[in-house]
């Protein structure tokens, strides 16, 4: 409780009033006044919030114990505990290199053996946390699969104080110590982008600072002089540290945490809805946008979690993520039992089918593997197996359950077919299967084959992962899809099913 109300009475101390200033000046005085009046940093007239008459907005009280709260105290303390036993590491490797006494380099292999054991664990349970999404999805969620959200990057809390008193001192001639409210000011706005809200008056706090990173820069942080400064940042996969005295990699992690940022809302959102659904598609693109902004202007982060092959990966999933969403956006209407609705639900599958495919194809390139969490790379290849099954089952369903009758649209039919495949089985054309009834049957029945195949495969991988197995509503979802296919199957069964080898065509994806 101490520590709350320590954390309160900050939050709460009293502030000079701000005047109005239209602008950083160059001069002296303007640049002093700038520090005072933070306010004129914000980009595009964005007015304070917050309450309690605080000038700046909060983050999340870090005392709370929300289900993300806990997961993102659980990173930092195992960010810890990994940059710990780096440290023993590097020291016992050095000192292996300094002896030359056998016994004492026996003694050192076999610490070097524990460290390495334990950093094992570490990281084994950081691909834990980041394989834990149901705290991000929404509470009501119970109909939809789960989606991945990006973790916050955490960092450690920098004193400005000194630097900037003592370079107000030295190069305004001013008393540092009468801008100390000020100067707290800007340590409260980075303390509060540590737990910012999962909404967007957390991604407004995040803008915020960042808006006023390259004003810091400009008068705080000159290039031909060393600051003492530094911005330590810990990866979001592998926990390790990457210590910079530049600002580029404060200004690059305040982008990443944004994106995440983005990406959390994105699960959160209520997918039973047309409006939850549109704003988990825009929050998942503006994610992708972000880190796409990121990985072009920042090019040589330390931090692997911003590298641009890993980015690049990110952006492909949380493009992938809006993509399903878009597909759950057609379908919650609900799928029309007509031929030409089915066919456009199988290739908005077959989409996403093929985007999650180049996802987990992402994740499984060299170094990208060694990094991602299993949790990820699984899931990819599920909802590969799955959408796919699904695409297949549309077509099945639409070549088995509507035979091409007199009032049906011959044209429009044999259009729609052969805008779905890619090409056909030799001997055959699109109004050859529509008119046959056997080829029509058994075209329908290849298709309804491969769906049960790849139901039994999306199975297989999701029992594969111990962290998937965890979520009971994707097990429940695979097996319905399963059984739908299946019950289809032995709706249409008969005596030649055995001897007939004709293979389904692939889709043709179209969204």
């Amino acid at each position: 409780m101490e520590e709350l109300e320590d954390w309160e009475d900050r939050r709460k101390r009293s502030r000079r009033k701000k005047g109005n200033i239209k602008g950083w000046k160059e001069d002296k005085e303007g640049s002093l006044r700038a520090l005072r009046m933070a306010d004129t940093l914000l980009p595009n007239g964005i007015k304070e919030g917050g309450g309690d008459s605080t000038y700046f907005r909060k983050g999340c009280n870090p005392f709370a114990q929300t289900g993300r709260s806990k997961l993102q105290k659980e990173r930092a303390t195992l960010n810890q505990q990994i940059i710990k036993q780096m440290r023993m590491r590097a020291g016992a490797e050095n000192l292996l290199k300094a002896t030359s006494n056998n016994k004492v380099k026996e003694m050192v292999l076999l610490e070097l053996s524990y460290v390495n054991s334990n950093l094992q664990l570490l990281m084994g349970e950081l691909e834990g946390l980041n394989s834990s999404v149901e705290v991000y999805q929404n509470t009501q969620e119970t109909a939809n699969i789960p989606l991945i959200a990006l973790g916050l990057k955490e960092t450690k809390d920098i004193d400005f104080s000194t630097l900037f008193k003592d370079f107000i001192l030295e190069h305004y001639s001013e008393d540092g110590n009468t801008f100390e409210d000020e100067i707290a000011d800007l340590m409260d706005l980075r303390q509060a982008c540590r737990t910012p809200s999962r909404d967007e008056a957390g991604v407004e706090l995040l803008a915020k600072y960042s808006s006023h990173l390259p004003l810091m820069e400009n008068r705080f942080f000159p290039p031909n002089r060393q600051t003492g400064i530094f911005f330590t940042w810990y990866d979001s996969f592998t926990g390790v540290p990457v210590c910079q005295q530049n600002m580029s990699l404060e200004k690059a992690s305040i982008l990443f945490n944004m994106a995440a940022l983005y990406s959390q809302i994105g699960t959160r959102s209520d997918r039973q809805t047309i409006a939850g659904l549109e704003e988990a598609i825009t929050s998942f693109q503006k994610s992708a946008g972000i880190l796409n902004h990121l990985k072009e202007t920042f090019t040589h982060t330390p931090s692997y979690d911003m590298s641009p092959a890993m980015l690049s990966m990110l952006i492909r999933m949380l493009l992938a993520q809006a993509q399903e969403c878009l597909f759950e956006k057609t379908a919650l209407p609900g799928i029309r039992n007509q031929f030409h609705s089915l066919m456009k639900m199988a290739q908005e599958a077959a989409k996403v089918s093929e985007i999650y495919e180049q996802v987990h194809q992402s994740m499984i390139q060299t170094p990208i593997k060694d990094n991602v969490p299993f949790f990820w790379s699984t899931t990819s290849q599920v909802k590969t197996n799955h959408y796919r099954s699904m695409a297949h089952f549309f077509v099945a369903s639409a070549l088995l359950d509507h035979q091409l009758g007199l009032s049906d649209d011959e044209d429009q039919q044999e259009k729609t077919l052969s805008q779905v495949y890619d090409r056909l089985p030799e001997g055959r054309s699109p109004l050859d299967i529509l008119k046959k009834r056997d080829e029509r049957e058994r075209i329908g029945k290849a298709h309804i084959r491969r769906a049960i195949l790849g139901h039994e495969e999306a199975l297989r991988i999701y029992s594969l992962c111990h962290h998937l197995n965890k979520l009971a509503v994707l097990e429940d979802i695979l097996r319905a899809s399963h059984q739908r296919s299946l019950n289809k199957c032995s709706e249409n069964e008969g005596e030649e099913e055995f001897t007939d080898y004709t293979e389904a065509p692939d889709i043709i994806c179209e969204s």
